[in-house]
Formats: C-alpha cells, structure tokens, sequence
C-alpha cells in the first residue's frame, strides 16, 4: 500500500465514528475516529473510523488474519447493543491475539 492507515466510512452501520471506536475498544480493537472525506459529521463526531496497519503487521497478521478482524468489527458494529454479544467478540479477540505475540528481541551488549 501507499500508506499505513486506511479510513472506514460507517454511514451505512448508521454509527458514528467516535461511538464505533468507544465499542471497538470494549472489544480490544485500537482505531480512532475520523472525518472522511466530505464529511457530514463534525469532527469531534466523524462519520469513520482510521484503522492502523503497523500493529497488525508488526505481529506477522496477513490475510486471512486481516480477514478475521474485519469479521470482528463487523460483528462489534452489528451487534453494538447486546453486551453478551461483545463479551464474546471480546474473548475472541483476545483468543485471536495469541496467535500473534509481540516479541522482543533484547540483547545485552
């Protein structure tokens, strides 16, 4: 890509940006809210959300991972209103997120 971020336009969920990011995190997904382009929202509101590519990529996360975290977000945004349902997106997340450890590589010099 030309880029390490790309913005999600969530007018069709009919959710702004900053809820959809207040829910995201309930479920430990990171993005932030964002105006898009010709953006209706103001932008303490935004109509988007930026979602980072380094931390999915710093943990070695390619396609069919990438896939899966769209899945979660979906399933976080559809199903934004039924706590039980985020607590399982939740544990999956975190299930998912083991897969994928952060290392250090510390030496002593």
């Amino acid at each position: 890509t030309d880029t390490h971020l790309f913005l999600l336009d969530l007018r069709s969920k009919d959710i702004t940006g900053k809820k959809a990011a207040l829910i995201l995190e309930e479920v430990n997904i990171t993005v932030n809210k964002n105006l898009i382009p010709f953006d209706p929202k103001p932008p303490v509101v935004a109509s988007g959300i930026r979602i980072g590519t380094p931390a999915i990529t710093t943990r070695g996360i390619e396609k069919d991972g990438i896939d899966r975290i769209a899945d979660f977000i979906d399933e976080a945004l559809s199903n934004r209103d039924d706590p039980g349902i985020l607590g399982e997106i939740k544990a999956k997340v975190i299930d998912f997120i083991q897969e994928y450890p952060l290392y250090l590589d510390i030496k002593d010099e």
